[in-house]
């Protein structure tokens, strides 16, 4: 006999606990299935425990460097890395709790932990227990890929969850994989104190990102001493006691630790999707439209495995389109959202909608602003003047198409390109704005007011 309820989501990362208390909040029973830890990648393993690490290293980097700003500190700077892995660890216990809090404080919301597993389109088995309902939602996330690399599995290789654990600096950090997961803990663990190797096969870091961009991250790493490699054929890992060899195009790199950063798969593949009848790509992600539905009427598939974003901020978008097209009459969707997201290197990437060559790609004319970091007064006043901003218009709409801003505050300051294009402002409009002084913001419309044709 199966336990009837109103609605069924598996996993509790940032979708499922708030569809959860909307659904609650309609007088809906509803059934929340966590398997492992509540709170999903962002509480547990991404951007909470990360950015407590990234803010500690840091506070290392600018102690080093307080000569520069005529404070006198006394001895070397240290990094007690028991201290700074309990600081996070605090960070990441303290949300779970509270999601726990959240959760049990729903009238009408039960939470099940354990595995569940589809037996058929409306139902789903945890354990000993079977759970049905017409509504069921997918909310599973993803985990670090591993590639099959020769003797990778040989060597006690980390993940971005494991190295979480560690409660020493690594003596040499080997990152396999030039993309953000990877470049946030390279630079982290050399501010740490970490002599680091980068290693990417791609010809270029972040590939995703213009040549610009990609080249710029490049050097303001290269300045703090990580040592870069793009571009290999070939590589495989042996290991002799505690050291651990990696050849590399016949280039042998010694290392204590290997970091595995190479992208992130879907958590479906022991979900019994095919019980249900639940189509998955060739990945693994599980297809939706643009309200987030499953091929399969009654089921929908929210956040990471869904591959139709992979951050945080687009999983919780998922659970407004799909609370608002059920419980609110709207017809929300996913095409509606404009892509937006960030880099947390030091400083940092923040970026929206198109990129220049996507933008050059798509065969509109466009319009280019560009201007360095040091021209920027918020970035000269701090001494932190690497990289630049950059905006991408149409020149046929004059609406901004994508912008990327390396620099100081560039994860906060891209959000006033966010909102305008969010509205369909024009760029315009926006350089008509007054933005406040001192900010980096404030010299985005001086930037738009020297825009010019993309050569």
């Amino acid at each position: 006999m199966s336990r009837p309820f109103d609605a069924i989501i598996i996993g509790a990362g940032q979708a499922g606990p708030p569809l959860a208390g909307r659904l609650t909040a309609a007088g809906q029973t509803v059934a929340l299935v966590e398997r492992h830890l509540l709170g999903g990648t962002c509480v547990n393993t991404g951007c909470m425990p990360t950015k407590t690490l990234v803010a500690s290293a840091r506070a290392a980097h600018m102690a080093r460097r307080a000569d520069d700003f005529g404070v006198v500190l006394r001895g070397e700077v240290g990094i007690d890395m028991k201290k700074v892995k309990a600081r996070a660890d605090a960070v990441i216990a303290n949300a779970r709790h509270g999601v726990r809090r959240w959760l049990d404080g729903m009238p009408g919301c039960t939470v099940i932990e354990g595995h569940a597993r589809f037996e058929a389109p409306g139902r789903v088995r945890v354990g000993d227990e079977s759970l049905e309902s017409a509504r069921i939602f997918v909310n599973v996330g993803g985990r670090a890929s591993v590639p099959e690399l020769p003797g990778l599995h040989d060597i006690p290789y980390l993940t971005n969850t494991s190295i979480l654990a560690l409660e020493a600096v690594p003596t040499h950090l080997l990152v396999i994989g030039g993309s953000y997961i990877g470049l946030e803990y390279a630079q982290m663990q050399r501010r740490f104190g970490a002599e680091v190797t980068v290693i990417e096969k791609g010809p270029r870091l972040i590939a995703r990102e213009d040549e610009d961009v990609s080249a710029a991250v490049r050097e303001i790493l290269e300045g703090e001493g990580i040592r870069i490699r793009t571009g290999f054929g070939h590589i495989d890992f042996a290991r002799s006691g505690d050291a651990i060899t990696a050849t590399l195009d016949g280039e042998s790199i010694a290392c204590s630790h290997v970091l595995v950063a190479t992208g992130r798969t879907p958590n479906t593949g022991d979900l019994g999707l095919d019980r249900a009848g639940v189509v998955t790509d060739a990945r693994g992600y599980i297809v939706v439209d643009d309200g987030l539905r499953s091929n399969v009427p009654g089921i929908w598939a929210l956040g990471d495995c869904n591959g139709r974003g992979a951050f945080t901020h687009t999983s919780y978008n998922d659970f407004e389109i799909v609370a608002a097209n059920l419980l609110d009459g709207e017809a929300r969707k996913l095409s509606d959202r404009i892509p937006a997201y960030a880099l947390y290197t030091d400083p940092p990437l923040g970026r929206v909608g198109m990129s220049e060559r996507e933008a050059r790609a798509s065969g509109r004319r466009i319009l280019v602003g560009k201007r360095p970091m040091t021209r920027i007064g918020r970035a000269v006043e701090k001494d932190e003047t690497q990289g630049f901003m950059k905006v991408v218009v149409d020149a046929d709409t004059d609406l901004i198409l994508g912008a990327a801003i390396l620099g100081t505050e560039g994860d906060e300051a891209i959000h006033g390109l966010l909102d305008m294009m969010s509205v369909g402002a024009t760029a315009t409009q926006m350089r008509h704005t007054v933005p406040i002084h001192p900010t980096v913001s404030e010299l985005i419309p001086t930037m738009l007011s020297e825009l010019a044709a993309a050569d």
